[in-house]
């Protein structure tokens, strides 16, 4: 991820990292309003629905045709930190065509660090402009959904074990963690098959 369009002088932060590890184009002109996740479908034409999700205001919902992930990281870079004021990110991998916003693109804002826009440019974070709760990272054929946003059912029981769909498979970036994270999940200085494997304390694993 690039800039994020804050400006200083001194160790400028880092854009959140974008985990699906694609390349992005921009996608053109209004072009992109018609295409999946913003496209408006009827419930036939896009299928059963395994998810539901929403915004904390309720402006923005949307559907999830996908029981589970291709895949769910927790990324730790400094970039998403600043940008979700939490101490990591927790992102589910989709398929754009799993994804149905029901009311299109309206209602919606972007920021794409990398051009430090508000225009639809890919990579973009995706947010209710008016309660500005983040949905994801859109990319020109994945997004990264934030599962927090997902409407799950039930007690907390039962949303716990429905949570595990979710569940992620590694941390990224963890050498910029703010916490250890003594899970024994997988740990990667930077991103996951191209860095340092590193322990729960951060120490280096032999590979």
């Amino acid at each position: 991820m690039a800039e994020m369009g804050i400006c200083t002088t001194e160790n400028p932060l880092p854009s959140p990292a974008f985990t699906n590890n694609l390349p992005e184009d921009t996608l053109h002109e209004e072009d992109w309003k018609h295409r999946p996740p913003y496209h408006i479908q009827t419930e036939k034409e896009f299928g059963p629905i395994k998810w539901k999700g929403s915004c904390q205001c309720g402006r923005i919902t949307y559907v999830l045709k996908r029981a589970q992930p291709l895949n769910s990281k927790f990324c730790h870079c400094r970039g998403c930190q600043v940008m979700h004021g939490a101490p990591f990110q927790w992102a589910a991998i989709f398929h754009n065509e799993d994804i149905s916003f029901t009311k299109g693109s309206s209602g919606l804002a972007f920021f794409s660090a990398g051009h430090n826009s508000q225009k639809h440019e890919t990579p973009t974070k995706v947010s209710c402009d008016f309660c500005h709760t983040l949905i994801m990272d859109e990319g020109r054929n994945m997004c990264l959904l934030f599962p927090q946003s997902i409407r799950f059912q039930g007690s907390q029981n039962e949303q716990r074990k429905q949570l595990e769909a979710f569940k992620p498979s590694c941390h990224i970036f963890y050498e910029q963690r703010m916490f250890d994270f003594p899970d024994g999940t997988p740990k990667w200085s930077g991103m996951d098959g191209r860095s340092q494997l590193l322990d729960d304390s951060g120490q280096p694993i032999d590979q």
